[in-house]
């Protein structure tokens, strides 16, 4: 779903349009590219018709991702070709990176494209095109950057320092502590996409986490492709490394900080010092999202997850054995080459009696390039549909019944401001409850600025979502 900037004049320059497309990483690239355009003294507009430049951030993660980018750049080159305002139309992203060469023949409305570590140098796509004399002595104007600016192997990381115009919640933000990945998963394609890993500084996090919280920030959500392999990068030597557990405990020690959330968690490579760092630091939420992807050893292997279904189950049992109250999200995919009906079946027991408290199913996307494109035995279109709706019946009959187990129970919520349903009602999270992601808590008998954290009593339940009053 595309997310808009919101406007802010600048005195000078040009007006510049964003649509942001995919994930939470991809937001933070844009906020990135935001905070340098004001940087360079223009300014945002909140709509495509009064824009100079458009600017679309693409995703390429699935098909459906793919889709929803191409349809998006061929819209706004539309307004490109009206000739009224817009003269420049910018793509850039994990689309970009993945078909810089296709996009610039196929949809020659595109000025320039960038790839998914390429961004910072918008500032210079968008400077003025000087204008050169041709030898018949008419003028025409120069590009000032190339059409194509794609890194081959992709190794920018931004830090603390980099300006960023921040978009949705104010309390509300995602730090991206590491880019890249890797992890030689036969499915993904976002090693490619987005380069080797490459971890930030604890120095440099702590810096940025602290300039949120200045700004009103009360809730960071720490994101990066595999969270529990921060700092892995930094040398060959486990003693040289900086870890996940080191960097909760830093941010634990930033006084204006409430919640700090984890993202895009690993299962293999949690380790004791992580667990217990999660289970006694007061501001990490108990909250951990780990795509499992699968249970059969048999599927884990054609995945080529790196490990086994035994380390899944007992990482399962550990953290609920040592994080008190956790709430476990997590991801499969259904349909990948070769799963058989035994397979899945042996997948849908395992959800069955893990009880997660939230579980989202993806049915399998070919990605070229990757080495599970080259697999036999596809599962058919309408298989993998069916499963994909087996699956999530059996999570929401889960979900729905943990949820009916809060009834009565007292709760801290995030409040995110008034309720869409109804003016009558504010929204807020729990902390089981991740931005974006999963349902929302709908509150009565009350009003609080957004951003406060407030205590509220569960007085009814769905399958994804929970009203309660607020015990003001």
């Amino acid at each position: 779903m595309a997310t808009r900037s919101t406007p802010k004049p600048a005195p000078t320059g040009q007006r510049i349009y964003f649509v942001s497309l995919g994930c939470p990483k991809n937001q933070v690239d844009t906020e990135l590219m935001l905070g340098q355009v004001e940087a360079a003294g223009h300014s945002l507009v909140h709509a495509p018709e009064g824009a100079d430049v458009i600017v679309v951030n693409t995703c390429a993660f699935i098909d459906a991702a793919k889709e929803e980018s191409v349809d998006t750049i061929l819209e706004m080159a539309q307004h490109k070709a009206s000739g009224k305002t817009v003269r420049k139309l910018v793509v850039t992203g994990c689309l970009a990176q993945r078909y810089a060469g296709e996009l610039a023949k196929d949809i020659p409305e595109i000025d320039h494209i960038l790839g998914s570590a390429d961004f910072q140098t918008l500032a210079s796509a968008l400077a003025p095109q000087p204008i050169v004399k041709l030898p018949s002595g008419r003028s025409k104007a120069r590009r000032a950057l190339p059409v194509i600016q794609v890194s081959e192997t992709p190794s920018y990381i931004y830090d603390h320092d980099a300006p960023r115009v921040r978009i949705g919640a104010r309390h509300s933000a995602y730090v991206k502590i590491a880019e890249g990945c890797d992890r030689p998963c036969a499915f993904c394609i976002i090693p490619k996409l987005r380069g080797p890993q490459r971890s930030r500084s604890i120095d440099d996090i702590v810096a940025e986490a602290r300039h949120l919280a200045a700004e009103g920030v009360v809730e960071v959500n720490l994101i990066a492709q595999d969270l529990t392999r921060y700092g892995w990068d930094q040398g060959t030597s486990p003693d040289a490394r900086q870890t996940l557990a080191q960097l909760l405990r830093a941010l634990g020690k930033v006084d204006e900080l409430e919640w700090i959330r984890l993202h895009y968690t690993f299962p293999s490579a949690f380790d004791d010092e992580l667990i217990d760092a999660i289970a006694s630091e007061p501001k990490v939420v108990k909250y951990i999202d780990v795509p499992l992807q699968h249970i059969s050893d048999a599927m884990l292997k054609r995945m080529r997850r790196g490990h086994s279904s035994r380390i899944t189950r007992e990482l399962v049992t550990k953290l609920r054995a040592r994080i008190d109250d956790v709430v476990l999200r997590t991801t499969f995919i259904v349909g990948h080459p070769g799963e058989t009906p035994e397979e899945f079946d042996e997948l849908c027991a395992f959800v069955a009696e893990s009880k997660f408290d939230r579980a989202g199913a993806f049915t399998y996307s070919v990605e070229p390039g990757t080495t599970s494109a080259l697999l036999p035995h596809r599962v058919e279109a309408e298989v993998m549909a069916a499963r994909q709706q087996t699956l999530m019946e059996i999570q929401r009959q889960i979900s729905r019944a943990r949820h009916e187990a809060m009834v009565g129970k007292e709760l801290t919520v995030l409040v995110e401001g008034k309720s869409s349903e109804s003016e009558y009602l504010l929204e807020g999270r729990w902390y089981g409850q991740a931005p974006g992601i999963d349902g929302v808590t709908y509150l009565a008998d009350g009003q609080v600025p957004a951003g406060s954290l407030v205590r509220a009593r569960v007085t009814q339940a769905s399958d994804y979502d929970l009203a309660a009053t607020l015990e003001l």
